[in-house]
Formats: structure tokens, C-alpha cells, sequence
């Protein structure tokens, strides 16, 4: 099975970073976070990756054009006029990645559709290139296959940041507490899976996957969500990749799931 990773965007909270590089590209512990998505789903087996790539999509292509390269021990032998090269040992994970230009400006629904050639009739994963989680990927797929609609897509919890207020009808706070996980609401985190049809949800380069084509869906009932209640966290701001860093430095990164 395939797993499309969303990395098209700006990352415009990173204006220090994505002036040279797209947001899935900024690193983690010295590695983008692309590479710490795709590590996720190689520890089930899933190893053929395609990249909807946009915003100085060359960053990506030149990055795994150098990474056989870069994760190898490498003799360079330039004597009696030779430039051979021999490879020792190669530290390189088994990905096939297929890298498509997706348009600088496409939307979300738009890159996917973008794509279909390479996905076909199959059921394929999909995910953004700006998050990493813990979730069980095999248990997701069984949990696709138990219900037989068109879309899966992973929910986590979104805590609430602020205490809570029980306010009543005279704007008088009746009791307040800190928060609970339970005070959160479900959201989208990515980590989806879906069947071929989902190509016919979406019209064109400006389509907005999350609005229409999922709102439909639900319409017709052939959305459902996996609850997830381990980790999962986005990097939208500056502040959120100091906290992923953090984590990876102190070697209790939940989503490195590969060694934990």
C-alpha cells in the first residue's frame, strides 16, 4: 500500500527556516520531519512514499537524490586517473519515494487529485507532511478494512490550553477548574486511509480537502474516525518544533516508534 505525504506548503510561521526550505523539510534531531513521518509507517511495513511536493519542491528531490550518498560509507578513489566510487556500508532505509510537483499554489484536495495517476485503483494512506504521532498503523488499517466506507482519518484529543469557566446566567463564574483531556475537542490529525473513489470527491487544484470533499463524505456517511489517545503532535509554530526537538534530544520521542 502507498502512503501520500501532503508536502506542498509554505510553513509561513517559519519565515526564518522556509525561505530556503518547505515546512516538511525543517528538521528534528538533524533529520527533516518528512523523514520521521516516513520512519513511522516503515516500522509497518509500508515503504513506498509518494511526495506531493510544491514550495521549493527541488529541496525534497535533491535531498533523497544525496541521501544514498550522505548514509554511506563511501571510498572516493581518483588514483592512476580513475574516479571510482565503492561502497562499503550503506545505512540507507528500503523506500521507494516517488516525488511529484504538485504546484506552488494547489490546494490540498488539489494535490491529491493531482497524484491519482500514481495510486490508480488502490487503496492508499495519506498524511501531512508537518505532523508526527504514535499511532498503531496496523490497527488503523484493520479498523479501514472492518467498515468498508470510502475514508478513514485518525482523531486525536485537542486539549484545551486555558482553565475552564462554568459561567452563569449573571456573567457570575459558578466554579472554575484546570483543564481535563476530556474538556478537548476531536480533530483531524491526518494518518487517513482511503479507498480509490476518493478521486471523485475532488474537482480540481483549488479544491480544499478538508472542506467539500470531507464534508461530503460525512454527508454520505462514508467518513469515519479512528481515535487515537496516544501522542500526536503538529509543527505549526516555532514554538511547537522547539518542543518535538526537545523531546527527540531527551530520547522520549512517542513517535519514534521504530526503536521504542
Amino acid at each position: 500500500m502507498k502512503v501520500v505525504i501532503l508536502a506542498g506548503g509554505l510553513g509561513t510561521r517559519f519565515s526564518e527556516e522556509s525561505e530556503f526550505k518547505p515546512k516538511p523539510m525543517i528538521e528534528i534531531g538533524g533529520k527533516p520531519i518528512l523523514w520521521h513521518i516516513m520512519k513511522e509507517y516503515l516500522y509497518y511495513g509500508l515503504n513506498e512514499f509518494i511526495i506531493c511536493a510544491g514550495y521549493k519542491q527541488h529541496v525534497i528531490k535533491e535531498w533523497f537524490a544525496n541521501y544514498f550518498l550522505y548514509h554511506s560509507d563511501i571510498t572516493f578513489d581518483y588514483t592512476n586517473k580513475k574516479n571510482e566510487m565503492i561502497i562499503h556500508d550503506q545505512f540507507c532505509e528500503s523506500w521507494k519515494v516517488t516525488i511529484v510537483d504538485t504546484g506552488l499554489s494547489t490546494m490540498t484536495g488539489g494535490r491529491i487529485k493531482r497524484i491519482q495517476k500514481y495510486i490508480g485503483n488502490e487503496t492508499f494512506m495519506m498524511t501531512y507532511g508537518d505532523g508526527v504521532c504514535d499511532v498503531n498503523i496496523s490497527k488503523l488499517l484493520e479498523f479501514h478494512q472492518s467498515h468498508g466506507k470510502i475514508a478513514t482519518l485518525t482523531a486525536v484529543m485537542l486539549d484545551q490550553s486555558k482553565g475552564i469557566l462554568d459561567i452563569g446566567g449573571d456573567n457570575a463564574v459558578k466554579a472554575f477548574r484546570e483543564k481535563k483531556q476530556t474538556d478537548g475537542a476531536p480533530i483531524n490529525a491526518g494518518y487517513m486511509i482511503l479507498n480509490s473513489e476518493i478521486f471523485d470527491y475532488i474537482e480540481g487544484d483549488f479544491e480544499i480537502f478538508e472542506q467539500k470533499p470531507l464534508e461530503r463524505l460525512s454527508k454520505e456517511g462514508q467518513l469515519m474516525s479512528y481515535m487515537h489517545k496516544g501522542f500526536w503532535q503538529c509543527m505549526d509554530t516555532k514554538r511547537e518544533k522547539n518542543q518535538l526537538e526537545e523531546l527527540w534530544i531527551s530520547g522520549n520521542a512517542p513517535w519514534k516508534v521504530w526503536e521504542n
